[in-house]
């Protein structure tokens, strides 16, 4: 029985010294946006919980709808797990896509708004500030054009918000370690 009580206290302890690898430590400004139902939303509306993050755009022609279908395929797999994490969408062309404009892109991927939020609300200057600033990652809309140029990743933000990990958000999205990390970052 003692060697079962000190076999099971290690790998208590193993478990909880775990750490993202390669964390990034990122902070996130303060920020105050419009969600999808037109209402604010920001950062002290995730303080306190661990989120994923990423930018996008309605009218975009490549990597968007697959961005948001791997979006929407891992909150699935985080809601199986059981994990209370939120997701956040920015709209990296925010004079086209309105609250009502996200709202019915993220439906055409099964989305499920309860814990995942579409902003927009803000200058075309404001996020492509803010994206590299915080995210450190490119959102450049060239002029008289449709198509938004950005960044691919999918971002895992902690309950401080700080940026710990960025993954592919594109192709072979890293599921699984994802997930293992929000459940580290959960557990610490």
């Amino acid at each position: 029985m003692k060697r079962f009580v000190v076999l099971l206290v290690i790998v208590l302890l193993a478990a909880c010294g775990k750490t993202i690898p390669d964390a990034k430590n990122w902070p996130v400004d303060d920020f105050t946006y419009t969600d999808q139902n037109g209402k604010p939303f920001g950062l002290k509306d995730l303080k306190g919980k661990v989120w994923v993050a990423d930018f996008i755009f309605t009218n975009c022609e490549t990597v968007c709808p697959p961005m948001t279908a791997n979006m929407a395929k891992l909150q699935k797999k985080a809601k199986e797990k059981g994990l209370d994490v939120e997701f956040v969408s920015f709209s990296v062309d925010p004079e086209v896509d309105t609250p009502e404009k996200l709202k019915e892109y993220v439906k055409k991927f099964n989305g499920d708004l309860s814990n995942w939020h579409l902003l927009t609300g803000y200058s075309q200057q404001e996020i492509e500030k803010f994206a590299e600033k915080n995210f450190k990652t490119i959102v450049k809309k060239p002029k008289n054009e449709d198509q938004v140029i950005h960044g691919t990743e999918f971002y895992l933000v902690d309950q401080n918000g700080t940026i710990v990990q960025t993954y592919s958000g594109v192709q072979d999205v890293p599921y699984e370690k994802i997930l293992e990390h929000i459940e580290i970052l959960q557990s610490s």
